[in-house]
This record gives C-alpha cells, structure tokens and sequence, in this order.
C-alpha cells in the first residue's frame, strides 16, 4: 500500500471514529510505533487531525454547541470520564464549600463524592442535586433563575445567587481549551455564569476529556491560568499540554502510564 493510501485511510477512519491510536495503526498496516506517529504529524500538518498522547482526535468545530436536551440516566459512561470524575471527587475535604459543575462530569461525579465527612456543593443542575439529595453527609444548594431544557440555571438570577457565595474548590468543565485562548464554552451564558463562579472560589479545577483539549469553542470564559489544574486523559494534544505546564499549570492526567 503507497503512503498516500495509508494516509487516506486513517483520515477517513479519524473522521468516522473521532479518534485513532497508535497501536491501531501499528496493528492494522503493520508499521512501526514512530511510522505511525509520523504519519499522525503529517497528518496534523495538513489539518487533519490533532495529536495526541496515544494517537490523534478529529478537528472539533468552533460553534459545536451541546444537545437542547440531555438524559444523564442513560447516558455513557466512559472509562476515561470516570476516571477523571473520581481524582476531582478525591480532591474534597471535610467543611469544604464546593461549586460542582452541571455537566455530565457533575452527574458522574455524585456517585463517587466522599460519604465519610460533611461539607457543602452548590449546583445549577436540577438533575444533578436530585441524584444528591439521599447524602446525609452534603448539604445542597441549587442555584434559582430559569431553567434550561437541560435542567441546567445559568441566568441573572443564577449568577447573582452564586455571586453572593464564596467557594473552598469549583470543579468546571467546558466546550474547549487551548493554552492560547484558554477555556471557552458554546455561549454567552454559560461562560458569564462560569466567570461568576471562578472569581469566588479560592481553588480552582478544570475537568476536560483530552479530546477538548486544543479545541477554541465559541465564546471565551478566561485565560487557562485561572486553574489551579487541569485534570485530563490520555486523549490530550501533547502540544497543548506542554504549552500548558510551560504557564505552570498543574496538568493532571489520569490513567497516564508511570
């Protein structure tokens, strides 16, 4: 098989799958592990893919916004997310205040919170606080305003509520970050209800599936040193962790072989 066919091939196969390994690669065309790591940059150049730690993730678009309505009942839960939603979960100590995202790190993240000590979570997900209400051990907070058909409060309302509190550790999620533009979220609203929570919390953690990484969503929420840290999968783009840990963020990434 000519280059150029290989290349077709694994562009097609990133494309259609969102992503691709190495090992992949290597098994299928019979290459070595720097043959396929050569083809991804090549790849890469050509704006095909971006790199990653074990392979390459599909180019996500600028204006991808999430579903109008989510069912975190039914959805999947990835091996790489519970990871990451179990090291944020490890990071809460007793009499802490806490602001835990609405997203679907949130909703993962309810199973796996500490059941030995009390403390507090504030949340803007109607489903979210649902899941928490048999926690003895948590008192709960939902922020008001009007709801969103996610379930999710990120309105004025929403916003002067959680400007009135103060936080120990936020944990955020977002549709994007790059070192360059930072973490960025599909809109206006969001993202302004997001800057609210990150100026009251004295500890500040960004939970990020590596394939949003190197990725600049819509609407820019503030520059990636707000975070304390970063904590991510294998799936990262090595350029941006890089450019990353060069600002001095803590760039956690589970799963990541020692």
């Amino acid at each position: 098989m000519f280059i150029e066919e290989r290349h077709r091939e694994i562009s097609d196969y990133i494309r259609e799958n969102g992503k691709i390994t190495v090992s992949e690669i290597t098994g299928k065309y019979g290459i070595s592990d720097e043959s396929a790591r050569r083809d991804l940059r090549i790849l890469e150049q050509k704006g095909h893919c971006q790199r990653t730690h074990g392979g390459a993730i599909a180019v996500r678009q600028v204006g991808l916004r999430p579903p109008a309505d989510r069912c975190f009942e039914s959805m999947p839960i990835f091996e790489n997310y519970r990871q990451i939603a179990a090291h944020a979960s490890g990071l809460i100590r007793e009499n802490d205040s806490v602001f835990l995202t609405g997203g679907s790190f949130g909703y993962i993240m309810t199973s796996l919170l500490p059941r030995e000590y009390h403390y507090t979570v504030v949340v803007n997900s109607a489903d979210i606080a649902k899941e928490l209400r048999s926690c003895d051990n948590i008192d709960v907070y939902l922020t008001g305003g009007r709801m969103s058909p996610r379930g999710s409060f990120y309105d004025s309302m929403a916003r002067e509520m959680v400007g009135r509190m103060h936080f120990d550790r936020c944990f955020l999620t977002g549709a994007g970050l790059t070192a360059d533009f930072g973490l960025s979220n599909a809109t206006d609203e969001a993202a302004s209800f997001q800057r609210t929570v990150i100026q009251n919390s004295r500890r500040r953690y960004l939970l990020m599936p590596g394939t949003k990484i190197g990725v600049n969503a819509f609407i820019r929420v503030c520059d990636a040193e707000k975070f304390d840290a970063v904590i991510t999968d294998g799936d990262c783009v090595d350029e941006q962790i890089t450019m990353l840990r060069e600002r001095e963020i803590d760039v956690i990434v589970t799963g990541e072989r020692k």
